[in-house]
């Protein structure tokens, strides 16, 4: 980061906040989000309403009415949760906050979130005291100064020192003896956010020599994760909501379904005159003629794969909005998983699995490959160009410059991994067999040996990556290192930020092309420019989307087997987790290689796919072959998501996106905010579905 480093006290005050100071410097972290390719839509034939009861008795016949309920719902929930947890007199502004302003006022602490206000009394007579902090998530880190405390002048009249403590973790707070540097006492605590808590220091009642340290509630600390909660709550009302509604549709359906029966010839006489014959399977509505399969003609599409993309989607403009300023809402500082480390992976996988398919679409209506290679390789061109262009986080540091821009991101990485994982895709590809089942020849690991040539050089690529991040020499780091640098690890090596994915991105890339706000810098209070989508990492992205490619292939080569697809879906899930287990032993830091989304650890690919495979394993059977769900309301946005993804970026310091916040430092207001410019964008993504208005690069 650049500009003069802060004290040590001032890095603990900003400690577990995450906001960061104004500015640039506060600047979230914007990782793990877009995807690949622009999904290709074909959106169903329409009718009007008062025949398309009559020609339809399909599961999913009410998805179509249900449309413009579930836009009023949506604005609903939105408007709920606006009610619900809008601004007014919570518990840490209520009826004796201004006895708690007062006292901060006096001792100088204002509170933000995320943070408590603790009281040290000092009793000891003729001892000073040095207040260490430390977070129980922050890993072999130093203990950072919290405050000095004088000694107590008279008996009992203790010297009190007020200072704001984090309570997004547990706090391990260590006291010495200022002038002898001995440890008086050392106490773990779970602090909560606009508490009030005093520390008395002092002699127990029994005049013996040892010192007690204990922790007192002076004002209890407010529920944080309440309006968490109550969105929930409201999420739950509106999926049920939705539920009975196409319940509701469905009878009436199955009542339009009894007259069609007994009136069939004038049904059929008026959807032959008025809307003609369909010419092919509508698949969200009811029983057309059924289509003859032709090699040219190109697979029905699975709406589990666009349900899936829309579910990371959604969770990405949420949780890159703010997530209601909740640490969990935001990306591990190093080790470790939170929501936000979820999605990008998510996307990287469901976009192999596109690819497969597309790929295979296109090629059996007749394009040639090296057409489709053109149409790859500027794909991949432009995501590259939108993501240095558009979508650019230094941005924050002025007009953009070639001298400060940075290189690697989000979309720069999809338009990599696109290109790679394609193009070997091209080289490689084989007619897909319409039956598996009917062939006798068929390997029931054909979706396997059939990509061979691939897995070849997968295995080659991740050979690359375990060899450079543990065989490399690191000027001033040891060997391997995967760790955050900073104050982590005792302090041995602050400029050793990522081992060698750090080294390789400063030496060919250059820091000032770099990410300048890593997350590891808020707890870690590493100095040096870090970019979580960096070059090595770029190799297990790859890793990441071929196993997604593998979904794809096993959706194809087994359609319509249910029983094969789910059955290989949870064997992906079990080995892939099974992997995991072995490389981190269970364990957030103890492992060989632990989970970490900054690295693109080979663990965090494997713990991500394998929870890939099972959302697939779920979505699958609920959404495309029992009809149980449509996929509302991800699947709007999973058809548009690269409109979806550029848009969010573009517009979200603008209204209705953003306002201004009566309390800024309220986790309530924050996440009322993101819910309704999270649900804006689903209405949005909904109004051009229903408009047929796709963005596709």
């Amino acid at each position: 980061m650049t500009g003069a480093r802060p004290s040590a006290a001032e890095k603990r005050r900003a400690g577990e906040r995450g906001s960061g100071s104004p500015g640039c410097a506060g600047r979230e972290r914007r990782r793990g989000k877009g995807r690949g390719a622009a999904a290709e839509a074909a959106p169903g034939r329409k009718r009007r309403p008062e025949l398309a009861a009559a020609a339809a008795a399909g599961s999913m016949s009410g998805a179509a009415g249900a449309g413009r309920a579930l836009a009023a719902l949506l604005l609903a929930a939105s408007v709920l949760s606006a009610a619900l947890l809008a601004p007014g007199e919570s518990p840490e502004r209520g009826t004796d906050s201004a006895a708690r302003q007062d006292l901060n006022q006096k001792k100088h602490v204002e509170l933000k979130m995320d943070q408590a206000l603790l009281l040290i009394h000092n009793e000891l007579l003729g001892t000073s005291l040095t207040v260490y902090w430390n977070s129980e998530s922050c890993y072999h880190c130093l203990y950072q100064v919290l405050v000095n405390v004088s000694r107590s002048g008279k008996p009992g009249k203790p010297s009190i020192a007020a200072v704001a403590v984090s309570t997004q973790h547990g706090s391990i707070l260590r006291l010495n003896d200022t002038l002898e540097e001995r440890e008086v006492c050392r106490l773990e605590y779970k602090f909560g956010e606009f508490g009030n808590y005093s520390l008395l220091v002092k002699h127990p009642n029994n005049g013996g020599n040892e010192i007690s340290c204990d922790v007192v509630v002076n004002k209890d600390p407010i529920d944080s994760n309440l309006p968490v909660s109550i969105a929930f709550l409201i999420g739950l009302v509106l999926i049920i909501a939705i539920s009975f509604l196409r319940l509701l549709l469905s009878l009436q359906d199955f009542n339009n379904w009894i007259s069609k029966v007994i009136n069939s010839r004038e049904t059929d006489r008026l959807i032959n005159s008025e809307l003609g014959s369909p010419s092919r399977a509508d698949p969200l509505v009811g029983d057309t003629q059924p289509e003859v399969w032709r090699p040219s003609a190109p697979p029905p599409r699975l709406r589990c794969v666009d349900t899936f993309r829309g579910i990371a989607l959604i969770l990405m403009v949420f949780v890159n909005y703010g997530g209601g300023k909740y640490w969990y809402f935001r990306h591990a500082s190093w080790n470790g998983l939170t929501v936000a480390d979820l999605v990008f992976p998510w996307f990287v996988f469901i976009m192999g699995s596109s690819i497969f398919l597309s790929m295979t679409s296109i090629l059996q209506q007749g394009c040639s490959k090296f057409k489709l290679l053109g149409k790859i390789a500027w794909r991949s061109f432009l995501l590259i160009c939108i993501g240095i262009v558009i979508v650019n986080p230094n941005y924050c540091l002025g007009p953009l410059s070639w001298d400060k821009v940075r290189i690697p991101g989000v979309l720069q990485r999809l338009g990599v991994t696109y290109f790679v994982v394609a193009v070997l895709e091209l080289l490689f590809a084989k007619p897909v067999p319409e039956n598996c089942a009917s062939e006798r020849s068929c390997s029931s690991l054909r979706d396997l040996t059939s990509s061979w040539p691939q897995w070849l050089f997968i295995l080659l690529l991740e050979s690359v990556w375990l060899s450079l991040t543990f065989f490399l020499p690191v000027p001033g780091c040891p060997t391997g290192y995967l760790g955050p640098g900073g104050i982590g690890d005792l302090g041995k090596y602050p400029n050793c930020t990522g081992g060698a994915a750090g080294y390789i991105d400063r030496v060919l890339l250059g820091d000032d092309h770099l990410y300048q706000h890593s997350s590891s810098a808020v707890l870690y209070h590493t100095e040096v420019a870090y970019d979580p989508e960096g070059i090595l990492g770029t190799i297990n992205s790859i890793v990441m989307a071929f196993l997604g490619v593998q979904a794809g292939k096993i959706l194809l080569y087994y359609k319509d087997q249910t029983k094969d697809i789910l059955i290989r879906f949870t064997a992906w899930c079990c080995i892939l987790g099974l992997t995991s287990v072995a490389l981190t032993k269970v364990s957030e830091n103890e492992g060989f290689i632990p989970v970490n989304k900054n690295l693109w650890s080979i663990s965090y690919v494997t713990t991500l796919s394998s929870f890939a495979f099972f959302i697939l394993l779920v979505l699958y059977p609920i959404v495309d072959v029992r009809r149980l769900w449509t996929g509302t309301p991800f699947f709007y946005p999973g058809m548009n998501s690269i409109l979806v993804y550029v848009g969010h970026e573009v517009f979200k310091n603008y209204f209705p996106f953003q306002w201004k916040l009566a309390d800024n430092q309220s986790h309530k207001e924050h996440l009322t905010q993101n819910i309704v410019a999270t649900a804006l964008w689903v209405l949005i993504a909904y109004i051009l579905y229903k408009k047929k208005v796709f963005l596709k690069i």
